[in-house]
């Protein structure tokens, strides 16, 4: 008996000592605070319950560093302990989830190769072999409730203690789970970003010299995400200061390659109707009221209130103070979006903010069906010729408003009969509806030199 005790012993040491950390970051800056943080809204010291608690954040702000940074700092004072990372791209194809759960248990039960032949198999499998072990398990990059149903569905599968900890960009996926603590993982201080991006930068060139001027450009750009500074960081690195220029320039075109494919994961994941609502927030409305804002969207028969909602629990849109804000590079993957929609021709997009853009359309009569919002909102008035047939072939156009723009035409101009919403302040003329049936719903023309609304409007 006492040889048995001890040869289990010697296994057990064995193979906690087989346990090893994990590689965080090559300069994990801000980590150590916010780990701290986490120990106190996990609980630790508490033995009588099994804690569910989430990080939450956009794409690229550092949920999968930091949970690899908690779990190095917890992972001993547990009797098995997983890390099962990139689960969203890891359960695309039909049985990845059960490989998934084969890796759970192989790691739960210290190397016991278990095989499982269904979801629901598995499921019933770390039930009854983890339902006495104390457990930590991490699932990184969730975005489907099957996949915490599969793997971690009810704490009661784990032993009094246990911890589970699930990254995810979709808040509500926290939420109907019943996590007990939803952490937001914010973006990095100014002092923590340029930490962070120096180290990346200027690690082995210490010789080259670039203006600070040039630095603060790309911190203002990266906005205190952690993958921009990264990217940008390692891609600088050991360039000159006309190279910086360069960059930057590209940077003010188009984003980042890396950076956007990152953000767009998000949107990707979007129902129509909410990509249409992120695309017009992005490209027209960030900073304004959410009030206006929903007011504006809802008169395009669009779900608002429940869509703004998803965007904010997607990490892509915020509110603060009652307006709707979103981080500049997630502002630019949406605008980028649809200037993609057809590169070389402004008038095969779903949308127009661009002065140049507008101006093309307009004046040249090259607007197609594809444009569906049109939103200028010039700084000073300023003199625009807009052709009267400008509107003809935007059989789509549910929305347009222009700010300080004086048409040079001062003719009739017809509008599209599906217009739901239409903003001109100053507006000297009287635009016109073709034959048939309207949805106008909003209309603003203040201080137009128009004296009675006309019938078409009424």
């Amino acid at each position: 008996y006492e040889a048995e005790l001890i040869r289990h012993i010697v296994q057990e040491i064995s193979t906690q000592l087989n346990r090893t950390p994990l590689d965080v970051a090559t300069h994990p800056v801000g980590i150590d605070s916010r780990v701290q943080e986490l120990k106190t809204m996990l609980n630790l010291q508490s033995k009588d319950d099994v804690l569910m608690v989430g990080l939450w954040g956009q794409g690229g702000v550092g949920k999968t560093t930091l949970a690899k940074a908690i779990y190095n700092a917890i992972f001993r004072e547990f009797q098995s302990s997983s890390f099962l990372e990139c689960v969203r791209e890891n359960s695309k194809n039909s049985n990845d989830l059960e490989r998934l759960q084969e890796k759970l248990l192989l790691e739960l039960t210290l190397g016991k190769k278990l095989t499982v032949f269904s979801v629901a198999g598995g499921s019933k499998l770390i039930q009854e072999r983890l339902r006495s072990k104390k457990v930590l398990i991490v699932l990184d990059d969730v975005d489907d409730e099957r996949q915490v149903n599969a793997l971690a569905r009810d704490c009661e599968w784990f032993a009094k203690g246990s911890r589970i900890i699930i990254t995810t960009r979709n808040k509500h996926l926290l939420t109907y789970h019943g996590a007990h603590s939803i952490y937001e993982v914010k973006a990095l201080e100014d002092v923590e970003a340029l930490e962070l991006f120096r180290k990346h930068a200027f690690q082995r060139n210490r010789k080259i010299e670039i203006e600070s001027n040039l630095v603060d450009s790309v911190l203002q750009y990266a906005r205190g995400l952690p993958l921009a500074l990264e990217v940008l960081g390692s891609f600088l690195c050991g360039r000159g200061e006309n190279e910086w220029k360069s960059t930057l320039q590209k940077l003010s075109k188009s984003p980042d390659k890396k950076n956007n494919d990152v953000l767009k994961v998000s949107y990707d994941g979007l129902e129509d109707y909410a990509k249409e609502i992120f695309l017009d927030i992005a490209c027209f409305f960030k900073g304004l009221s959410t009030e206006y804002i929903e007011k504006v969207l809802d008169s395009c028969d669009f779900d608002t209130i429940i869509g703004v909602q998803i965007l904010i629990e997607r990490s892509l849109i915020s509110e603060e103070k009652g307006t709707l804000q979103m981080h500049d590079l997630i502002q630019l993957m949406g605008m980028h979006i649809v200037k993609e929609e057809c590169p070389d021709d402004a008038g095969k997009r779903s949308g127009l903010w661009l002065y140049e853009d507008v101006l093309d359309v307009l004046s040249r009569d090259t607007g197609t069906d594809a444009i569906k919002a049109i939103v200028l909102k010039l700084p000073e008035p300023e003199e625009m010729y807009i052709s009267p047939n400008a509107f003809t072939n935007m059989k789509k156009l549910r929305l347009l408003i222009l700010h300080n723009v004086d048409n040079s035409f001062q003719g009739p101009i017809s509008l599209p009969n599906q217009l739901r919403w239409f903003e001109w302040p100053n507006c000297a003329l009287i635009p016109e509806f073709g034959y048939g049936p309207k949805k106008l719903v909003g209309l603003d023309m203040r201080n137009s030199k128009i004296k009675e609304v006309p019938k078409h409007f009424k």
